[in-house]
């Protein structure tokens, strides 16, 4: 009996895990760069006395989809897709150097060049500041120029751009960052001004995963019920006999 009941309350479990996955994928559809993340799992062996042949379901998180998402012309100056495998170096919260391909960018009141969420971008040469009352534009090389009052445009930095070669790692932040620390800038990556590019998360087969999901993890409660069922049967046949 109590295999019936470890087998269904491991996957329940797991759906449970599983959809958390999938709806926080829902929920970033429309953020831009997003990347969705994927959900696995592996089976653990139970160590103890009577429980060899116990074996748990334990979340493992391979990684995240790497296709790219699509590309979408805004027209707006500071917004910049990253072409190919490339990735743009802001500065973290916890001012560690992190990657990430969303690259809706402002400029702060004190000319700090700075992602949509508020984290600063990097340049070659640290953060980039702007002259007040300028007109910013980025090259497809990441140059970053300012247009004065006088018409005239000066190079103010070049944005951080990395093509890392190993896969990187998501953090719980949303960020992305290589095993081995800060990558090193990559003259050969391109962007393209003026696009933005969009989420890889696609909502009708994220939708479809949450409903298999669902009905799975009710198959799993509806097991519990018939081991608890049965269970009552079973201790009533002995108070009879």
């Amino acid at each position: 009996m109590d295999r019936l009941v470890y087998l269904s309350m491991a996957g329940a479990k797991a759906n449970m895990q599983r959809q958390d996955v999938l709806a926080n994928n829902l929920a970033n559809a429309a953020t831009p760069g997003f990347r969705a993340e994927l959900s696995a799992f592996r089976a653990v062996p139970v160590q103890g006395s009577g429980a060899s042949t116990r074996v748990y379901a334990l979340e493992s998180t391979p990684g995240h989809d790497m296709s790219p998402g699509v590309v979408s012309t805004t027209g707006r100056p500071l917004d910049v897709a990253m072409r190919g495998n490339a990735w743009l170096a802001v500065q973290a919260l916890d001012g560690t150097e992190a990657y990430t391909r969303a690259g809706s960018l402002e400029v702060s009141a004190d000319g700090t060049l700075l992602t949509h969420g508020g984290l600063q971008v990097m340049g070659d040469g640290g953060p980039i500041q702007l002259p007040a009352n300028s007109e910013p534009s980025i090259a497809p090389d990441g140059t970053v120029s300012a247009r004065g009052a006088n018409g005239r445009s000066t190079a103010v930095g070049r944005l951080k751009l990395v093509t890392p070669e190993a896969p990187l790692n998501r953090g719980t932040d949303g960020l992305f960052r290589a095993a081995d620390g800060d990558l090193p800038a990559d003259a050969s990556a391109r962007l393209q001004d003026g696009a933005l590019e969009g989420s890889n998360v696609s909502p009708v087969e994220t939708m479809v995963a949450m409903i298999s999901a669902a009905r799975q993890f009710e198959a799993q409660m509806k097991v519990l019920q018939t081991a608890e069922g049965n269970e009552k049967a079973a201790a009533q046949l002995l108070s009879v006999s």
